[in-house]
């Protein structure tokens, strides 16, 4: 009899195969009193569990290295970088002399202190990251507990479906090595590494389906649907035809869409599109390449900054910018500068005040930089600098108002000076825009664009604060929604307000990645687009087969309505 279980899709694909069930043992963890002479023993035995800890993932880079891209193997690497953190590791040392504890015990103190850091934070993204530091903390527990690591033999794993209850980074790569058809885990969000490797693979995945494990069984046939999240145990002939006959035409269809790789983006009466993608990290522009021969719309700095849980000096941001700048080889950058607040916070700053209230309304990106100057000069400083090799330009998340835009460029005239002393090289031309992601900066887009070189429209912000609703709380998360007609005024305004001005004005949220709605917005005159990588090629595929000049008279009548329901009506008819 056929099963169907439910779960959130991570990648897109089917996948048909026999299962897997991949289970590994879970170590309780007590607390055990230790003398003082004890507690020695129990930190060279947490160190011991470091060091073996380590090797493991090392080698476990060794075996896949050979075909493996440097940035995917960085998902290892982030693990290796956080069993050398001291707030780490001398933490934990720091729990055993205190409470007198044994090393399992020490570090599940530090271990829960660090889940509730990232409990604590509103950014979906970052709230993921305890992830990494329970995957972590796992493969340490283990090797305390000299628990021999298991991984199946190559033969018994190539066409298989893994059924698990989590899988780390390490794991995932390790699979994928052995070529698995794709996995099903019992946990696990969206935003996991393991969820965003799976989808920088390619493998089908679905996560959180509840019970997996007991539902399901070794050497069972499956059919794992990863865009709508439907794993299918045991399924019919009928299903196996249906869901065959769905992979085949999926195939032909991303066979269609590689078609268009480093094809422009033009619509059929002959409108230029620029079609650019939106990276957190150098590594990420393998990836963008790997879709597309593009620039960058939107470089999010600030990834560097929580991934090494510190300020990085002027040095160290101004190699990563050039790194991220000779991979796009003649392509242009632009580098958002760091979006930190009370939600995104380095460890160092935790103790200088309570969080606030309502982190999203509070001091974070560009308020905070204006705030702290002295963080802010040394970025400013590395971006001026990079943009003196290649075509770069910078942009400013989370203006308000045109004053804040003068004290930027104050800012900017001061770190010009500093370099000029230094007598360091550096773009005295450099493009300046701004993300208009607060109401009241696409009210005042005309007095922007007057101001600026170029804006960008960042929806996710725009959105949540035009309706202010807050849109990862579960209560009101239903009233999200782009096709708001006060969402699509902001818009509407801001694009106008650059046209007018003769500035370009691209989108780089979730908006422009999503193909319902591209064809709206070329109807609202958007001409630039700033899209995740694996949506280049269906946006594109949109926007070649799209006539602009019926496209901005059915557009008029959309922005006209009031009522939601019926613009999602007209949107839909647009599509057709």
């Amino acid at each position: 009899m056929s099963i169907l279980l439910n779960g959130a899709g991570v990648s897109k694909g089917i996948a048909i195969g026999e299962a897997y069930v991949y289970s590994r043992e879970q170590n309780e963890i007590s607390e055990h009193k230790v003398s003082k002479d004890q507690q020695k023993n129990e930190i060279q035995r947490f160190k011991k569990a470091l060091t073996k800890a380590s090797e493991q993932l090392h080698e476990i880079k060794q075996k896949i290295a050979a075909d493996t891209p440097a940035d995917i193997l960085a998902f290892i690497d982030t693990h290796l970088l956080m069993l050398e953190d001291p707030a780490f590791n001398e933490g934990t040392i720091s729990n055993i002399k205190e409470y007198s504890c044994n090393a399992e015990w020490g570090l599940q103190i530090q271990s829960n202190r660090f889940v509730q850091v990232f409990n604590e934070m509103e950014d979906p993204y970052l709230r993921t990251r305890k992830d990494d530091v329970l995957h972590v903390v796992r493969r340490i527990q283990n090797c305390l507990a000299e628990n021999p690591e298991h991984v199946p033999d190559g033969a018994q794993l190539k066409g298989r479906i893994i059924i698990a209850d989590d899988l780390t980074p390490a794991d995932t790569l390790m699979l994928q090595h052995h070529k698995i058809a794709g996995f099903v885990t019992e946990f696990g969000g969206p935003l996991s590494h393991t969820a965003i490797l799976s989808k920088n693979l390619g493998i089908p995945a679905i996560v959180g389906v509840h019970h997996a494990r007991q539902l399901l069984r070794t050497g069972e046939t499956l059919i794992v649907d990863g865009l709508h999240g439907m794993v299918i145990s045991q399924p019919d002939k009928s299903s196996l035809k249906q869901y065959r006959e769905i992979k085949k035409k999926a195939l032909a269809r991303t066979n269609l869409l590689n078609k268009l790789k480093n094809v422009p983006a033009i619509t059929l009466d002959g409108a230029a599109i620029t079609l650019h993608g939106n990276i957190d990290r150098p590594e990420d522009i393998r990836i963008l390449k790997k879709y597309d021969d593009t620039g960058v719309g939107l470089y999010r700095t600030e990834m560097m900054f929580l991934e090494k849980n510190s300020f990085p000096n002027e040095e160290m941001q101004f190699k990563t910018y050039k790194r991220a700048l000779f991979r796009l080889k003649g392509q242009l950058l632009t580098i958002r500068t760091m979006d930190l607040g009370a939600d995104k916070e380095l460890e160092e700053t935790l103790e200088q005040g309570p969080m606030a209230h309502n982190p999203a309304l509070g001091l974070r990106a560009i308020r905070r930089c204006l705030k702290e100057p002295d963080d802010f000069l040394p970025q400013l400083r590395a971006i001026l600098r990079v943009a003196a090799l290649g075509p770069v330009r910078m942009m400013i998340p989370m203006l308000t108002n045109v004053e804040e835009i003068q004290q930027v460029f104050n800012l900017i005239e001061t770190a010009k000076l500093q370099l000029k002393q230094r007598k360091t090289r550096f773009d005295q031309n450099l493009q300046i825009g701004a993300m208009i992601e607060v109401p009241a900066a696409a009210l005042s887009a005309s007095a922007f664009a007057r101001q600026l070189d170029f804006l960008s429209i960042g929806t996710n912000d725009l959105i949540q604060y035009t309706l202010a609703l807050d849109r990862i709380d579960d209560e009101v998360s239903y009233l999200y929604n782009p096709l708001n007609p006060a969402v699509l005024q902001l818009i509407s305004i801001t694009i106008n307000a650059g046209k007018e001005a003769g500035v370009p004005v691209s989108l780089c949220g979730e908006m422009a990645s999503d193909p319902l709605y591209t064809r709206l917005l070329l109807g609202m005159g958007l001409d630039y687009f700033s899209v995740q990588a694996n949506a280049l090629l269906e946006i594109k595929h949109i926007i070649n087969n799209s006539k602009l000049a019926s496209l901005h008279t059915q557009v008029q009548k959309i922005l006209k309505a009031s009522s939601i329901h019926e613009i999602e009506s007209l949107v839909e008819q647009l599509n057709h």
